[in-house]
């Protein structure tokens, strides 16, 4: 690993970069890892504690590499030229913010038109784009931001699984923002040269004179500052901005202790006094305490309030009074009343749009920085048990524990508050949670949690999760998908509260069996004297149809070896075997394979219900009075492809993949006795059609994928 190069002395006869203003040592050296200067690292780590400026740095320095930005600097000319990066292509720039280390790799992907279906097989095309002529200079800011679920430490995971890798490959050239703990870990293992760490908090990349003029223009009314003696006045802006930026100093978090430090002046200017020092901060949190004493407030009082922003995501406007009064343990109703001046300067409103979306979610609540939010954190002595209380206020606020009902806030955040709260597994019981909650949210938290914590619901969400996020399925198919996925487990109790809950679900999973090897399946009929269940002595109570009634029955090709099968050649040891089952419930059905009837072409074109089929999905649609006139039905989605697919007259859709076999009525379905047998029209032919081996699959394209990471299939 290469140690951090010395900063170049700054020069002074150039003007400042028009949106960082200052930072010319540390610009100096991202140029030359953009110009490829000879002994220039290859690979740059950019680090700093939350609010020295290393977005800013980041962003400041990509508006220099935008062709279309720099046409619009006509004072080009007059910036130092070793802090002008060339005018080259733009490099990739993958905003990590709020993603996975998956979805990360899966942008880049689409950045450079890759063909890898598999994320191990991104690194690898990426390393021989260089070999086509395409450069590969990438641009990795804001790590300390990924992730749907801040307790779930995706900044590792991107770390880890995304930047290590593209630094270890030699063509690819990486500048990333990473927090302090990780830049090391990234550094490590590349042999000396390659890797260079920038660290804004070392007294090599200081910028003093940087942090005056951030104060200087964020007083001066032509910026939008009021008019005050100490704004207006050129030499009491100059020395007013001076003093603050001394204060702050050049370490952790200066450059956002400027701001508010500045913000908090301008906002309440009432009491303050340049010439006092004791009233200027040295850190965020300093500036959090004396802007509440000169609002005559405790500072206790206004980092109660902005607790609840510092421990979420953006929190609607309604629901700051019960979790800032929850993270308290006391009512803090009347402090609200009056607080928005004393918080003005560190919150921002996130405007929501989109259907769907409730009128009061709309306007939401979040911190103007994340080191706000690290200072606020630092002060609570227990954060865990504040999310606690978190946790229990938004449980409190689900009407009647109906998930459906439940706020967009409530239903997508819990997760992340109960995960840090160290109670999410308590809470993974609940299907009508996992159908209705963010799939992207609940899945990082659910994969945080360790296994041998995870009860056997959790760990069927667990499995179900990447099909949920990868067709970004709406509420009611992912509640369909998880009732299948919960019969297939095993877990039929957790599948009949999804369909007590959600009376919309588009099938009802009848049953399903792990049958290994499924070539193809067909359903078929079988008279009443060539059957015989396997089940039929486990379930006298049950009231049987007349005899005359033939027998729905499913047939799949399968192994011969196949427990309940029957070789269609017995000399054959390669030759498929059958395995017929009760259509209804599963039951194994000890019959002659010759006697099973399938269902006439006329039948088929006759029936209520058709389907189409893909690799992976199955479409089931409504047959209209016209051709033309066919509605979807519904659509199942399969996390491997299908191997085998059919639907009997009535609405059973039959499916295998290479895991199983299973059953599903197609809901709005015809009434039916609950029964182990079905009644069916028996054919018109006068000679029964002997069953052969199901027909083998049709070949179709993979279903669409919506577009984004989330369209990709994961490693």
């Amino acid at each position: 690993m290469a140690s951090p190069t010395q900063a170049p002395e700054q020069a002074t006869a150039h003007e400042p970069h028009p949106y960082i203003g200052g930072r010319n040592a540390a610009l100096r050296a991202l140029t030359g890892w953009r110009m490829e200067r000879p002994g220039a690292p290859r690979v740059v780590i950019l680090t700093g504690s939350p609010g020295t400026g290393c977005s800013r740095l980041l962003t400041g320095f990509l508006m220099l590499c935008d062709p279309e930005f720099r046409k619009g600097l006509v004072e080009l000319d007059a910036f130092d030229p070793a802090t002008v990066p060339p005018d080259l292509p733009a490099p990739a720039v993958p905003s990590v913010a709020g993603l996975t280390a998956a979805q990360t790799l899966w942008l880049l992907a689409d950045h450079y038109g890759l063909s890898a279906t598999r994320t191990a097989d991104i690194f690898p095309e990426l390393g021989q784009l260089p070999l086509s002529g395409r450069p590969v200079t990438i641009v990795v800011p804001d790590v300390d931001r990924a992730g749907p679920v801040r307790g779930a430490g995706e900044p590792a995971h991107v770390v880890r699984d995304v930047l290590k890798p593209l630094a270890a490959i030699e063509s690819i050239r990486l500048l990333a923002d990473v927090p302090r703990e990780f830049a090391v870990e990234l550094a490590e293992g590349l042999p000396p040269g390659v890797a260079q760490i920038i660290d804004l908090d070392a007294p090599e990349w200081a910028d003093p004179e940087g942090l005056v003029l951030q104060a200087e223009a964020m007083l001066n009314p032509q910026f939008g500052a009021p008019e005050l003696p100490f704004t207006t006045e050129p030499d009491a802006r100059r020395a007013l901005a001076e003093v603050i930026a001394r204060h702050a100093g050049d370490g952790a978090g200066s450059r956002l202790t400027v701001h508010l430090a500045v913000q908090s002046i301008l906002m309440h200017p009432e009491g303050f006094d340049p010439a006092d020092a004791s009233q200027l901060p040295g850190s965020v949190g300093e500036v959090l305490d004396l802007h509440a004493q000169r609002l005559d407030t405790h500072p206790r009082t206004l980092r109660q309030i902005l607790a609840p922003l510092a421990l979420a995501e953006g929190v609607p406007v309604h629901l700051l009074t019960p979790l800032a009064s929850a993270v308290a343990d006391r009512d803090m109703s009347e402090d609200m009343a009056r607080g928005m001046l004393l918080v003005a300067p560190f919150i921002r409103p996130i405007e929501r749009a989109g259907e769907g979306i409730p009128e009061d979610e709309r306007m939401l609540l979040g911190l103007q920085h994340p080191g706000i939010g690290e200072a606020v954190r630092a002060g609570i002595p227990d954060v865990p048990g504040a999310q606690v209380r978190i946790a229990m206020e938004l449980l409190e606020a689900v009407p009647h524990q109906d998930w459906a009902k439940a706020g967009t806030y409530v239903r997508d955040h819990i997760a992340g508050h109960t995960l840090e709260a160290g109670l999410l597994p308590r809470l993974l019981t609940d299907p009508g949670l996992f159908a209705h909650a963010d799939p992207v949210r609940l899945r990082a938290a659910v994969e945080a949690v360790p296994p041998e914590q995870l009860d056997a619901p959790a760990r069927t969400y667990l499995r179900t999760a990447p099909l949920l996020t990868r067709t970004q399925a709406p509420a009611i198919l992912r509640a369909a998908l998880l009732e299948s996925a919960f019969v297939e487990d095993g877990l039929p109790e957790y599948a009949a509260v999804l369909r007590r809950t959600v009376p919309e679900l588009p099938w009802h999973t009848l049953w399903s069996v792990p049958v290994a090897g499924v070539d193809a399946v067909t359903v078929g009929k079988l008279p009443p004297s060539a059957a015989a269940s396997d089940s039929a002595a486990d379930a006298p109570a049950k009231q049987e149809p007349p005899e005359s009634a033939p027998l729905a029955v499913a047939v799949s090709a399968v192994p011969q070896g196949t427990p309940g099968s029957s070789p269609l050649k017995a000399d054959d040891p390669k030759a498929p075997a059958l395995l017929v089952q009760d259509l209804a419930t599963g039951s194994v059905i000890d019959a002659d394979p010759t006697q099973i009837l399938r269902p006439s072409d006329d039948e088929r074109a006759t029936g209520r219900l058709g389907f189409s089929r893909g690799a992976d999905y199955v479409r089931v649609w409504r047959r209209g009075e016209q051709k033309g006139d066919e509605k979807i039905v519904t659509a199942l989605i399969s996390a491997t492809p299908f191997t085998g697919t059919d639907l009997s007259p009535d609405g059973i859709l039959l499916v295998a993949t290479e895991s199983g076999v299973k059953a599903l009525q197609i809901r709005p379905a015809q009434p039916y006795a609950t029964t182990a047998r079905r009644s069916v029209t028996a054919p018109q032919a006068a000679e029964p059609e002997p069953a052969q081996a199901p027909e083998p699959k049709p070949e179709a394209a993979q279903a669409p994928q919506a577009p984004g990471p989330d369209a990709h299939p994961t490693a």
